[in-house]
């Protein structure tokens, strides 16, 4: 029995979430330039054709990555305030989140759209919508609040934020080349660098 036109959808949605999950396991690998469409078809198991009728470019695609990275990475940091626990406990569950292998791989495409010359203009102009300032802006609730109950380390709160991503960046880097003897540190011992002393 053929399809309906909503399975067709379906089924077309599905092959894009193939191709896309293809193509950040290969950028995050390869960066832009080192990456081929044949290498993100081969990935995602189709051929390279079929992939060109969802994405007419290897730019568009790095691009599609970006917009996600930066939607995913916003509401991931807002989802914050929902999550239950103490202030502590909500940046620790923020913090598996960041560092999950999922995550792992879209900071090291954002690390190359921060870095690289050769990434498309329109990847680099989406940074302005993932300033420090917003990421600032949206757990100075969290920092204020551990701060007020004794749980978070004392001092200027936009500070410990930026050097909460400092830290997390440079663990990501330092993992990118999955080097042997490095591991990433557990979450609650990295947590303790954000913790008031008793």
């Amino acid at each position: 029995m053929p399809l309906n036109e909503e399975q067709l959808q379906q089924k077309r949605d599905e092959r894009r979430e193939q191709i896309l999950s293809a193509a950040l396991k290969v950028f995050a690998r390869r960066g832009l330039i080192g990456a081929k469409m044949s290498m993100i078809s081969e990935e995602a198991g189709i051929s390279q054709g079929l992939m060109y009728r969802y994405f007419s470019s290897k730019d568009e695609l790095f691009i599609t990555l970006v917009e996600r990275a930066i939607q995913g990475s916003i509401e991931g940091t807002r989802q914050i305030h929902q999550m239950p626990g103490s202030p502590l406990e909500k940046l620790t569950k923020l913090t598996e989140l960041i560092l999950d292998e999922e995550g792992q791989l879209y900071f090291l495409l954002m690390h190359q759209v921060r870095t690289s010359d050769e990434v498309p203009e329109k990847a680099k102009g989406l940074l302005e919508y993932a300033s420090m300032d917003l990421y600032i802006d949206m757990l100075k609730p969290v920092f204020e609040e551990g701060q007020k109950n004794g749980e978070l380390a004392e001092g200027d709160i936009s500070e410990l934020i930026s050097c909460y991503f400092t830290v997390i960046s440079g663990l990501m880097t330092l993992n990118i080349p999955k080097t042997q003897g490095f591991q990433l540190p557990r979450v609650e011992l990295l947590m303790r660098i954000f913790t008031r002393s008793q």
